[in-house]
């Protein structure tokens, strides 16, 4: 993968984010969209070493459209200044947790998990935190894991869910609404000839977290 090619079309894009620039600038899209397709392509075939259920997925079916959606925004910038990537057995819409590469100058993370889930579901998988704590600790608390991801979910309640217990020792784990692993990277990260080296070791951690989620998640839609 070419990441200049990338990051000199979101960097330029970031500048000029109007319909008259991007309809002038669409083949620099175009070839950035192929180079960041090329760089999924190599990661899909190398997360599927340990996690046999992605082998063979369109890295087409792992990207988002560059448009925004700005009915219901007060920005009303009509492109998004990153490119996306988002590995997932069950597609990208679906709620389980998986495999997502986010670069955006400045922003870039590495990482996954489960986003936007339904009222049932979410109390489903704080369950399952509640009943296998120890398991979940395990998984979270292991320093190779807390070395990528030192912290775990996303948009968090003040206070305890409803129906659990306020004095429940570790109820801060069960308070996300957002089961996800985010892991910040530098934009020279993506210029090294071995970032995809080091993005595997990331990935297999994540795995482990992913399964806990993906148990209960498979579970509840059984």
């Amino acid at each position: 993968m070419n990441s200049s090619v990338i990051f000199r079309f979101l960097n330029e894009l970031s500048q000029n984010n109007n319909r008259e620039w991007f309809n002038n600038h669409r083949s620099e899209y175009e070839n950035a969209s192929a180079e960041f397709e090329s760089l999924l392509t190599v990661l899909i075939s190398q997360i599927a070493n340990f996690d046999t259920s992605i082998k063979g997925i369109n890295p087409k079916d792992c990207t988002y459209r560059i448009y925004r959606d700005t009915r219901f925004s007060s920005d009303k910038t009509p492109y998004k200044i990153h490119l996306g990537g988002y590995i997932n057995a069950k597609g990208k819409k679906s709620y389980h947790a998986g495999y997502y590469i986010h670069i955006e100058p400045g922003n870039c993370m590495v990482g996954g998990g489960s986003i936007c889930l339904p009222p049932k579901l979410l109390k489903g998988i704080r369950q399952s935190i509640y009943d296998n704590i120890d398991e979940y600790r395990s998984i979270i608390e292991e320093p190779s894991f807390k070395k990528y991801f030192p912290i775990v979910g996303d948009d968090c309640l003040k206070t305890a869910p409803k129906g659990f217990s306020k004095d429940f020792k570790y109820i801060d784990l069960i308070k996300p609404k957002e089961y996800i692993c985010i892991h910040h990277v530098s934009d020279d990260f993506f210029s090294k000839t071995n970032f995809i080296d080091e993005l595997v070791p990331i990935f297999k951690e994540f795995k482990k977290f992913a399964d806990f989620i993906n148990y209960t998640i498979d579970d509840y839609e059984q």
